[in-house]
């Protein structure tokens, strides 16, 4: 019997920088190239969500990311060609992007737990942590069981930190990880706790890798353009 194909929704996570070109122009081209891409991006409002953060300050290699929430691929694909379409976009390098979707958890599913949800909903918080997640084949062949009761102590720490909320998206054959995971909160510093006390649960020695980790600040876009220099 076929396997039904799950609802969800799929995002982006995509990170710019601005090229050196950019603080060289007149004043008047870059409010001009900025109205532009800002009316881009408004264009696609009711179609799909556009989150923004900064990371002017806190990444070299980036200075802004936008998280994009669509219920198809080809909503996101449309903004990213109206983006690149813009007088703004030969003066911001691409210098990350991470697709994936959204479906229920097999592991919070299992221990009836409210966060198996398939259509996210980002909130409020003053910061996002993004980065991409890789397990060992290993893990995949474990019994599920077993994998059950190691994601149910990761599960357990999370709780722990009421104050961050995480959000795991999937990137099976879709990108170069397997999962992409966003967290959100006010404090970077309870962050940083969580991050260490999940590296202590029996599930962490199966991880491959989770780098490069990406801290962005949530801003208007208008501001953060309007920063770049």
């Amino acid at each position: 019997m076929a396997e039904q194909t799950p609802p969800g929704q799929c995002m982006l996570y995509t990170l710019f920088k601005a090229t050196p070109a950019w603080s060289l122009l007149p004043k008047a081209e870059k409010s001009r190239a900025i109205a532009e891409y800002l009316a881009a991006a408004d264009d696609f409002k009711g179609r799909l969500t556009v989150r923004s953060y900064s990371t002017i300050g806190i990444r070299r290699d980036t200075d802004f990311l936008l998280w994009l929430t669509a219920n198809e691929l080809p909503t996101i694909q449309q903004l990213m060609e109206a983006l690149r379409r813009t007088c703004m976009a030969p003066y911001l390098d691409n210098t990350y992007s991470y697709l994936a979707v959204t479906r229920e958890s097999q592991y919070v599913r299992a221990h009836g737990d409210d966060e198996a949800v398939v259509m996210m909903q980002p909130g409020q918080s003053k910061y996002l942590f993004v980065y991409p997640f890789v397990k060992t084949r290993e893990w995949y062949l474990l019994p599920m069981e077993e994998r059950r009761r190691m994601m149910a102590e990761h599960i357990r720490t999370g709780h722990k930190f009421p104050g961050i909320r995480i959000n795991t998206a999937y990137s099976f054959g879709l990108d170069d990880q397997d999962f992409v995971v966003a967290f959100e909160g006010d404090d970077p510093k309870e962050f940083v706790t969580l991050l260490m006390r999940l590296r202590e649960t029996e599930a962490s020695r199966y991880t491959v890798r989770d780098t490069p980790q990406h801290t962005c600040a949530r801003r208007p876009l208008e501001e953060i353009l309007a920063a770049l220099g």
